[in-house]
């Protein structure tokens, strides 16, 4: 006999990191900083920027608190040390700035603080939203003011990089490959060196407004401050597994213990791997080798003859291919490379050519980094196979946790509203943490428009509806409500709610289903008979899928709606849910034949229908069991995928068949 034993949590929002460090001043007031660029630039074009400030600090007089925020993103650093990087991903109305208490990396007397900045430009990820290429520091105190960034803090633009475009099998969103040219890069120019001397000063630009300080015309100049909500990002080195094929021979490099040696005139190919999947800093550290190429390909699993991954253990008669860096070596000693962006990867392939200098690989590892998720439920079973479910499982959600939730970090990292409900409930009941559902909840009200839908993903630069994951962003709403005592933020989001169930109403024909409707009515990714995941039915009208959907979606917004008092909305959305139900009954049923068509016509059955009909109550108590059943077993129905088994596996919960989950 099998068993389970699982341990939940209680949930709670965690406390944010830097939001202790607000003054709430600076909420209310335009800052005395300004938002400072490099002259002479396009501030629209590609280009990675260093700016820097020295200044006199005396003995410690306790905590000295910068609010920093940049476009499209920067890294911190004091006196040469790494402090932080952001701005946590948002949009220009919410444009998101993080506090930091730098005291303990100022000492009596001179002290540095810089910044690396970059602007992707038309490279820059869909989910990267940007005004201008921008650099923006304001001390906490006035008698800390010598920090603020004006024109008083220096400037130049890295001529090292240069953007690589990706090429990779399928839909690509992420961010662009770098080009790193060493010999162009200012080596130490986060130091004190006379030649920055040379620098330009910054060019200001606008002002740093917060919400709160917009008055006299109510025109925002560029972006709206507001304070990061969700903790500092995870980093932590880790080393690289092992050497899986390579031209030399590679000793013990990956373990930090000796340098690699590449001959003078050379090209060698070394396949490493992580062991597991990743999103990772790589950084390469290396010496001489002038004119030498580094190529440093990122894959998730290697390729075979007919493209395809198979078992991503196996390497032989497989290539690598994926997103790229390419460094170029400039023959000086300790040199060293990290890409402005993490990568996703198991594998890295090194493709090395060495000129008329040898080069010396000095360290390769990388810095693992994500959402700070802590696996504290536990997992259980004498069933091995899904023991290692979990462990993947866990894993998956861990990749997909950075400062949103992603759909995937290889490829897109775009948070879904469909991606996002159910990795906010992976989350919150492993970790307790429901900082990043919040998170989400609000990212997707950001995202709304006049006509009451939500943006399907959000952040993002390319505007996508789906009005499905709109209805899925209420029911996260309700997931929010049932394990969060939020009462604020709820009351909050619940014009948006009425906004989206309007979009709906509004739609109804007739028969009383849902009809003809725009944009795109992605359900799941079927291919018996449903088109690019919209089910049949879907524009013209008339569809069990969809009406069902939005009879479950009512449901869940009614409780939220009677929780709060409003009962006049809690009263029609519950009738409104019945009159749906009845239409689809009426129309899509075949009581002798217990059959939920998709259509009227009957002509096409999904799981699909049959799921929504038992979530929704359609299907009586007494029946449910039966027709989770049947359904389990009948392959001639359109079939969930991956995605729709969430609500696949909820239908057999509510039949009493949860035990049957690993039959399906």
């Amino acid at each position: 006999m099998k068993y389970v034993l699982f341990a939940i949590l209680l949930f709670a929002s965690t406390s944010v990191q830097s939001q202790t460090l607000v003054n709430k001043k600076w909420l209310n007031k335009e800052w005395d900083a300004k938002w400072i660029t490099c002259p002479d630039e396009d501030p629209q074009a590609f280009g990675v920027y260093h700016f820097k400030k020295t200044f006199t600090y005396p003995a410690s007089t306790g905590k000295f608190i910068v609010h920093v925020s940049g476009d499209n993103r920067y890294q911190l650093f004091v006196n040469g040390k790494y402090v932080g990087n952001g701005p946590s991903r948002g949009d220009l109305m919410h444009w998101r700035f993080e506090s930091f208490d730098i005291a303990a990396l100022l000492k009596p007397g001179e002290n540095i603080i810089s910044a690396t900045v970059w602007n992707f430009a038309e490279k820059k990820p869909l989910a990267q939203i940007s005004y201008q290429t921008g650099f923006l520091l304001q001390a906490d105190e006035l008698q800390n003011s010598v920090v603020n960034t004006n024109r008083s803090w220096m400037v130049i633009k890295d001529n090292a990089y240069r953007p690589l475009d990706v090429k990779v099998r399928g839909f690509y969103a992420g961010g662009p490959g770098e080009q790193f040219d060493a010999a162009k890069h200012p080596w130490n120019w986060n130091i004190s060196d006379p030649a920055v001397l040379a620098w330009p000063a910054a060019k200001e630009t606008i002002p740093a407004s917060p919400l709160k300080s917009m008055q006299a015309y109510g025109e925002p100049t560029g972006y709206v401050l507001v304070p990061r909500e969700i903790p500092a990002m995870q980093e932590t080195n880790q080393r690289f597994t092992v050497v899986r094929r390579s031209d030399i021979k590679a000793g013990d490099f990956l373990k930090g213990k000796s340098p690699l040696l590449i001959p003078a005139n050379k090209k060698i190919s070394i396949l490493i791997d992580q062991g597991w999947l990743t999103n990772a800093y790589p950084s390469l550290s290396f010496s001489k080798g002038k004119e030498a190429t580094i190529r440093l390909i990122y894959a998730e699993a290697l390729l075979d003859k007919n493209n395809a991954k198979g078992n991503r253990n196996e390497i032989e008669g497989k290539r690598i291919e994926g997103i790229e860096d390419i460094v170029m070596a400039d023959g000086g000693d300790d040199r060293s490379f990290r890409p402005l962006w993490w990568r996703t990867f198991r594998y890295v392939g090194l493709e090395i050519e060495t000129k008329e200098q040898a080069l010396t690989i000095n360290d390769f590892f990388s810095t693992f980094t994500g959402f700070p998720l802590a696996e504290k439920a536990r997992f259980e079973c004498n069933d091995t196979s899904l023991t290692a479910i979990w462990k993947a499982g866990w894993l998956t959600q861990r990749l997909c946790a950075g400062e949103t939730f992603f759909d995937c970090p290889y490829y897109e990292q775009l948070q879904y509203a469909g991606d996002a409900r159910i990795q906010s409930l992976v989350s919150s009941y492993v970790s307790g943490d429901t900082t990043l559902m919040r998170n989400a909840l609000i990212a997707l009200n950001d995202s709304r428009f006049p006509d009451g839908l939500t943006q399907s993903r959000y952040p993002t630069n390319r505007i996508q509806i789906i009005p499905t994951f709109s209805l899925v962003w209420i029911t996260m709403i309700h997931d929010y409500y049932m394990h969060c005592k939020d009462d604020k933020l709820i009351k909050e989001l619940l014009p948006g709610v009425t906004g989206v169930l309007d979009w709906y109403e509004q739609r109804m024909d007739a028969s009383g289903m849902v009809g003809a409707t725009e944009w795109w009515d992605f359900v799941d990714w079927v291919r018996q008979g449903w088109t690019n995941g919209a089910p049949p039915g879907a524009y013209p009208g008339q569809s069990s899928v969809i009406s069902l959907q939005y009879v479950y979606t009512l449901q869940k917004a009614a409780l939220l709606y009677k929780a709060f008092g409003w009962n006049d909305r809690t009263t029609h959305y519950e009738q409104q849910a019945e009159k749906i139900k009845t239409a689809v009954k009426n129309m899509c049923f075949d009581e002798k034949k217990k059959l939920v068509a998709d259509l009227p016509d009957k002509k096409s059955l999904s799981q699909h229908a049959y799921v929504l009909a038992v979530l929704t109550g359609i299907i009586s108590p007494e029946e449910r069991k039966a027709v989770m059943k049947n359904i389990s077993a009948d392959t001639s129905l359109a079939q969930c995928s991956y995605y729709f088994k969430f609500y696949f596996t909820e239908a057999l919960r509510y039949a009493g068949l949860a035990d049957q989950f690993t039959a399906t």
